[in-house]
């Protein structure tokens, strides 16, 4: 091949996922295996089931990835994978297979931090992101912000000190009886509703950090008092608190750390009152807002294989322990 290609590979939760991307970030193609329907009678990811299908659909979705962008494993530069951080069984299954390929096609392996993968993904297919950048990454296991130099110098300035807001959202949607996941139901169910109750704004004004835990016990508290509240004004009033904490920390960061872009990614980065609320914010403030193509939002492995790039140009150690925790700074 004419382009320089990597392998991802992404199993750190519930979807497995497999994608060729070129170096410019071009998308050869891309294929997702959700496990959502496994999940949903348990309103949560229940983690060993969660491993087992990976470890059933992890060759299958290779296999289509490299069929669907029409080359052969000679046409690699290297394998990106998920290392972390995730569930650890799971992120075992993707590291052990991506190792296991390296060895039989002869190409270099590479353990990718899933968190730096979602701070590439605005970058998908297109250049969005303008340096130096904010980001605030929402998603179902973190919610942070972090200043970003370039994709190999990232420092966090803030994170959730208990439930990322998409944690939040899925046990909220439980409470409600909506299934899992919770965070698209949640925001559609919100659109017809009114934000009538007067729900808490943990730690509007204290800093860089977040804490979702109290607002969610809080709807559970309204739900016991009001058994009769509609769950479309409930979901509203969720909904609205959420948003009023992440763009008012995210105004905070960028008015203290200025910056040419903020960059919205994650699974939460999908909300349409999200996307809306942070180009109000940014047409404020003069900012350019980046954000995902929404199938780029949630876990996928195109945006593995443009952060392995990013490994490939700092000469990062080659790392391949799954860990379950890792920070952002760290490749």
């Amino acid at each position: 091949m004419a382009r320089e290609l990597i392998l991802g590979i992404e199993s750190s939760c519930d979807d497995t996922a497999a994608a060729v991307v070129a170096e410019d970030g071009t998308v050869l193609s891309s294929v997702i295996v959700s496990q959502a329907e496994i999940h949903n009678r348990y309103g949560g990811v229940f983690p060993e089931l969660a491993s087992r299908a990976h470890i059933d659909k992890v060759i299958p979705a290779i296999r289509m990835a490299i069929e669907d962008a029409g080359i052969r494993p000679a046409d690699l530069h290297s394998i990106g994978v998920t290392r972390g951080p995730g569930l650890i069984g799971s992120l075992m299954v993707g590291v052990d297979t991506a190792r296991g390929l390296a060895d039989g096609w002869g190409l270099q392996v590479r353990g990718v931090n899933h968190l730096r993968g979602h701070l590439r993904s605005a970058d998908l297919n297109e250049r969005r992101v303008a340096y130096p950048a904010m980001i605030l990454l929402v998603s179902g296991g973190h919610t942070f912000l972090a200043r970003m130099e370039s994709p190999e110098r990232i420092e966090q300035i803030g994170s959730t000190r208990d439930d990322s807001v998409g944690e939040a959202y899925d046990k909220v949607a439980r409470m409600l009886g909506l299934g899992y996941p919770g965070g698209p139901v949640i925001d559609r169910l919100a659109k017809t509703g009114t934000p009538r109750y007067p729900l808490p704004r943990p730690m509007l004004t204290q800093g860089f950090d977040f804490s979702f835990s109290g607002l969610k016990t809080a709807v559970r508290r309204l739900l016991e008092a009001e058994p009769d509240a509609k769950p479309e004004d409930v979901a509203a009033s969720f909904v609205e608190a959420c948003m009023d904490v992440l763009l008012a920390k995210a105004g905070s960061a960028l008015r203290a750390y200025p910056s040419e872009s903020l960059v919205v990614v994650g699974g939460v980065s999908a909300s349409p009152q999200l996307r809306e609320r942070a180009e109000q914010l940014c047409a404020g403030l003069g900012v350019r807002l980046s954000l995902p193509p929404l199938k780029w939002s949630t876990d996928n492995a195109a945006m593995i294989a443009l952060a392995s790039w990013d490994y490939v140009h700092a000469g990062a150690d080659v790392d391949l322990a799954p860990v379950s925790t890792l920070s952002i700074e760290r490749f």
